[in-house]
């Protein structure tokens, strides 16, 4: 691997909630590239270069592109990508957040990382600080059972050794289907409702789940989920997204829970 010498200045970033961080942060303007997924910020990413998608990036491009630094994650991009770049001499920082805790503490790293210390210590002590007043007050209440697809046709959730897990967790959700042996289990809506979710979260992706597919539970009108009105579209990035969006998952989703 190769050592970082000084900060990076041309930095590219195969990670949508990453490129978020690094404008958060104050970096924004070393970033040279990214993916045709990183949509945040808006503005601050219109004018990147696009490298094509977390599996299939243009390594061409990025080396073109006189890149100091890609950043990757360990489950959305590819091994043998990371290998070819390294072995032109790029460096790649490589994260993978399991737990929210991971995902504020990640954002002092990179700030360390690219010499921007000040301003993501700002961001991280203060997400600490909500972190903190949610699982204070957590104890409050009962955790609801929550139900949180990731794909539909096949359904598919999470078990828990997931980021998405543990941000259930923190906001007051027991995941149901915690204990599935795959990270990633196919499911069908009769074990759905075998688990008794009381609360059903139906987020925008990676599966674009639509208020028409809240059709799918009701032929069991006695889930609790059903039963009380308690399905919810919710916005994915709340639930996977690492980094500054984390302030607004824990503003938005421990009401859902209550």
């Amino acid at each position: 691997r190769q050592a970082l010498t000084s900060a990076p200045r041309r930095v590219v970033s195969l990670i949508p909630s990453i490129t978020e961080i690094l404008f958060a942060i104050g970096a924004g303007d070393r970033v040279v590239g990214c993916t045709v997924y990183c949509t945040e910020p808006a503005e601050g990413v219109a004018t990147k270069t696009r490298v094509g998608g977390e599996k299939n990036p243009r390594l061409e491009l990025i080396r073109d592109l006189g890149a100091d630094l890609v950043i990757v994650n360990v489950e959305e991009n590819v091994r043998e990508h990371v290998e070819t770049l390294r072995s032109w001499g790029i460096p790649v920082y490589v994260v993978f957040p399991r737990t929210v805790a991971d995902g504020i503490r990640l954002i002092g790293e990179l700030g360390a990382l690219l010499d921007a210390g000040p301003q993501a210590h700002e961001i991280e002590t203060a997400l600490r600080a909500r972190y903190d007043e949610v699982r204070a007050a957590a104890p409050a209440h009962r955790p609801r059972r929550v139900f949180c697809p990731i794909w539909r046709k096949p359904y598919m959730t999470i078990n828990r050794d997931t980021y998405i897990h543990d941000m259930l967790t923190v906001a007051g959700g027991q995941n149901v289907f915690a204990e599935a042996e795959k990270r990633y289990p196919e499911v069908t809506l009769d074990a759905v409702a075998t688990a008794g979710a009381e609360v059903i979260l139906l987020p925008d992706e990676p599966y674009r789940f639509r208020r028409v597919h809240q059709a799918d539970f009701a032929p069991y009108p006695d889930l609790p989920a059903v039963r009380d009105g308690r399905i919810h579209l919710v916005d994915g990035k709340l639930l996977s997204w690492y980094g500054p969006r984390i302030a607004e998952a824990l503003r938005v989703l421990p009401p859902l829970f209550a």
